[in-house]
């Protein structure tokens, strides 16, 4: 048996309750050779920008010889392709719209942690010299990232106006290229977060709308079904590492945003805006819980979710507590 399949028994017993792993016979303990966790700097997680910054987890991990990979994946929907695959872990920063639908579609993904409540940091923003609303975005060409919380506020801002994503040209794309598309004219609105929002204001674009009011945006770390079963000490030690980069965050103001602003290419200013906007937390709440429900029940009516989840389930202990 490898250690990275070795359980720790009294970490499986906690997770009895969740459903996560069965008994089993006591074992020796350990940590996995390796931690593969996604990097996402977008809309501005200042906890996975300081926990790569700083080296924490890997400060952590390094008495266990376990050697810790960053990968930069930004699409929610890709990071659940790559945890089914098993070659991602954990996903510092994932939006519960992607976890929602990837749960939905099979893929199971859990809750270890929370994040952010950015709602803030999302928008629809029209082209430059133009004041759009989101009825006039009916039969326009409008650019996004599919199966993502930008997704979502696209849905739900034409349904707020009586409309359907079936009223729009939807072109899937990632942010970064949605902006530069809307900037060369060859799309009506781009769905963008964070620093590219104030990026397109500054060059004149118009925001139409934001998640505010619209979207229960909230960002949690997440892991794979099978690094939850089989590697719970690490799953542990990743949750801890993270909840001290954000007292780290609290006790560093200054210096955190200097990475966030170094890592966006923004100003300190501009940092300390968005990070104003993001509304960090961790511990995972029942109204959190509730908004994963009717979170739920939007993605289904609007077909972007395939069947119903227990959402209580998604959520495990660590992220609770």
């Amino acid at each position: 048996m490898t250690l990275r399949h070795t359980l720790s028994s009294l970490a499986c017993a906690a997770l009895l309750a969740a459903g996560l792993c069965a008994p089993a016979a006591a074992a020796t303990g350990g940590m996995p050779d390796e931690l593969n966790i996604v990097y996402v700097k977008a809309p501005f997680n200042l906890q996975n920008m300081v926990l790569k910054d700083q080296r924490m987890l890997e400060k952590a991990f390094e008495k266990y010889g376990t050697r810790v990979n960053w990968h930069t994946i930004t699409s929610g929907a890709k990071q659940a392709q790559a945890m089914a695959a098993g070659s991602i872990d954990v996903s510092a920063v994932m939006n519960t719209a992607s976890l929602l639908m990837a749960n939905g579609a099979g893929t199971v993904i859990y809750i270890a942690d929370g994040v952010a409540h950015p709602a803030d940091t999302f928008a629809i923003v029209g082209p430059k010299g133009k004041t759009l609303s989101v009825k006039d975005l009916e039969g326009k060409k409008v650019a996004g990232p599919r199966g993502t919380v930008l997704h979502q506020l696209l849905a739900a801002a034409l349904k707020k106006e009586g409309l359907s994503m079936k009223d729009v040209e939807f072109v899937s794309m990632d942010p970064a290229p949605a902006l530069s598309a809307l900037m060369a004219g060859s799309v009506d609105a781009a769905l963008i977060a964070a620093s590219a929002v104030i990026k397109a204001e500054e060059a004149g674009c118009k925001t139409i709308t934001t998640a505010s009011g619209l979207v229960n945006v909230n960002l949690v770390l997440t892991a794979s079904e099978s690094f939850a079963k089989n590697e719970p000490e690490a799953l542990k030690l990743v949750v801890e590492t993270h909840r001290k980069a954000l007292e780290w965050i609290r006790s560093n103001k200054d210096k955190a945003l200097e990475i966030g602003a170094r890592e966006h290419g923004i100003s300190p200013k501009d940092a300390e805006t968005l990070a104003r906007w993001s509304n960090y937390y961790s511990t995972v709440t029942e109204a959190d819980i509730k908004g994963l429900a009717a979170d739920q029940e939007f993605l289904i009516e609007n077909g972007m979710m395939q069947r119903r989840v227990d959402v209580e389930k998604l959520v495990l202990p660590s992220a609770r507590q």
